[in-house]
């Protein structure tokens, strides 16, 4: 257990948190509990990167943290109606789909795709949506769409790095 791990492991326990406040009526506060969990993943990166704190706990929890949050955030934006289901089905496959596919692939000895630009600018446009939604700006829906566009579209680039990264491990171990 090192730093990087405790501030991913934080995260997990900032998703009760948020949701006390969420349904409490402090929406905005809630907002700020979900930005804390943001920077507690960019500082959980940063440190295990430069610091070369990285460890295969760290490399599933990290996102799976991630993951846990984002839907939560997704079922409260649902359940207020703050967004309409469609777009919360869709956000909900694609990250219950990433969870189970990553959890899958890592126990079946697989190597996984580390997190990458597109991967981090996704996350950057979902908190902006989210923003726009808790302030209720006239067009946060229609950029949520964009958004979810983006998503997908990030997570077929990580479905084939991560086939040709396998294809090209199993070719160099035979």
């Amino acid at each position: 257990m090192n730093i990087p791990n405790m501030l991913t492991i934080s995260r997990f326990l900032l998703i009760p948190v948020y949701l006390m406040f969420f349904f409490n009526g402090y929406i905005k506060i809630a907002f700020l509990i979900l930005l804390l969990a943001g920077l507690t993943d960019i500082l959980d990166g940063y440190l295990a990167r430069t610091r070369g704190l990285i460890t295969q706990v760290g490399v599933m929890l990290d996102p799976l943290a991630d993951k846990c949050m984002m839907i939560t955030v997704i079922l409260s934006l649902l359940i207020s109606g703050m967004i309409p289901w469609e777009a919360a089905a869709a956000m909900f496959i694609r990250d219950l789909g990433m969870i189970i596919g990553s959890a899958f692939f890592h126990f079946r000895g697989k190597l996984t795709v580390p997190a990458n630009v597109m991967g981090k600018l996704t996350t950057v446009l979902y908190y902006l949506a989210i923003l726009f939604i808790v302030f209720e700006l006239t067009f946060a829906i229609t950029y949520l769409w964009f958004v979810i566009i983006v998503s997908f579209v990030t997570s077929i680039i990580y479905i084939i790095q991560f086939l040709l990264l396998n294809r090209k491990d199993k070719a160099e171990y035979p």
